[in-house]
């Protein structure tokens, strides 16, 4: 086990051009499992390739254990690398993959075999050592290529979105596997992933890239519940966040409609107009009619425009009623989960019930006016 530094690590490929990971400073702890998550050409694959040693560093270091490796070829960093497209041997079987970078290593013959017959028996591969990689599923040809990483036993596991080529419900359970697999063995491991879901469901911690850039680092559920800005609000949370731009303040509120007003925090004074966020499970119905809202301020009246129900729940697409006239959502319509059992027709009105205290601000720049 081993942490990991990046010290103001730069890569740009074309003198001129926005560089791929721009002056990122990170520390991963020893033994974490740090997820690296955002839109493509973020970064995030570039960063993971530079501390692995298969991408140069234009300019910072990379330290592991706190030792520069920054100009330190690949092989000489103990770091194993999970690649996106297995890259097994087709021409091998399985116990030979793993066994493969043993034995260019150098490493004697019965160690080999009791470091490929321990990382068979964590991965539930013992009865496919003998199977090349064309005999085998896609989750069994993934857990080939992990086992070839831990017969290693690395400091540091590098994965580039290693569930990325298997089918949904396999990932699932793949992830599950991943993730009590790093627990277990208590190496340190740096995953870098474009899902979102995968990010919060594995990672002891979550860094966020936009445009080479690290926007916020934290758990799941700092990055869910305070995100610094409107992009990483919008990045973590499925669906999406509702942002309503151009919301008037008035008296230490945003004042969205008459009867929804969010008290904003302390950070909020001196703004003239912010943004809003309301995650769409961060509302109940209670109502039906602009009654059910009158004399509130944790009310919003919405006309229904698109219903989806997916069996467990069901999410509606929503207008806002009486928005006020600078108000406007990012989006075409607001979104909200409700429970499966709602009757829902297009065209019908909803009284909904904002939780005022999960509703989120962000200033004019996009940062987020924390409580």
């Amino acid at each position: 086990m081993a942490s990991v530094t990046f010290e103001q690590v730069t890569r740009s490929f074309a003198p001129g051009d926005r560089p791929a990971v721009d002056g990122l400073d990170l520390q991963v702890h020893d033994g974490e499992f740090l997820v690296v998550v955002g839109p493509s050409g973020c970064g995030k694959s570039t960063s993971l390739r530079m501390l692995a040693g298969l991408e140069p560093v234009t300019s910072g270091r990379v330290l592991i254990d706190g030792v520069d490796v920054t100009g330190r070829r690949a092989r000489d960093r103990d770091v194993a690398m999970v690649f996106q497209s297995y890259a097994l041997y087709p021409n091998m079987t399985a116990g030979e993959n793993m066994a493969f970078a043993l034995r260019n290593l150098g490493v004697p013959k019965d160690e080999i075999v009791t470091r490929v017959a321990e990382a068979a028996r964590v991965l539930q591969l013992g009865d496919l050592l003998d199977r090349k990689p064309a005999k085998m599923s896609g989750g069994q040809r993934q857990r080939v290529a992990m086992g070839r990483a831990i017969v290693r036993d690395p400091k540091v596991f590098c994965m580039d979105e290693p569930l990325s080529n298997l089918d949904a419900k396999l990932r699932v359970s793949t992830r599950a596997e991943i993730a009590g697999l790093q627990e277990r063995l208590g190496t340190t491991t740096v995953y870098v992933t474009h899902d979102q879901t995968e990010a919060m469901t594995m990672g002891d911690r979550v860094v966020v890239l936009r445009d080479g850039r690290l926007q916020q680092v934290g758990s799941p559920t700092e990055l869910y519940e305070r995100p610094v800005n409107t992009f990483v609000a919008a990045f973590i949370g499925s669906p999406s966040i509702n942002l309503v731009d151009g919301v008037p303040v008035r008296d230490g509120r945003a004042v969205l409609t008459g009867s929804l007003q969010v008290p904003l925090p302390a950070a909020g004074a001196g703004h003239t107009q912010v943004t809003v966020g309301i995650r769409p499970e961060g509302v109940d119905v209670v109502g039906r009619s602009a009654a059910d809202t009158a004399g509130r301020t944790d009310r919003l009246l919405v006309r229904v425009a698109r219903v989806e129900r997916l069996g467990s729940e069901v999410f509606a697409y929503v207008d806002p009623v009486g928005l006020v006239p600078d108000g406007a959502v990012r989006a075409d319509h607001l979104v909200v989960r409700l429970d499966k059992r709602q009757d829902l027709q297009e065209g019908s009105e909803l009284a909904l019930c904002v939780h005022l205290d999960e509703v989120l601000a962000f200033d004019a720049e996009g940062l987020a006016l924390l409580r």
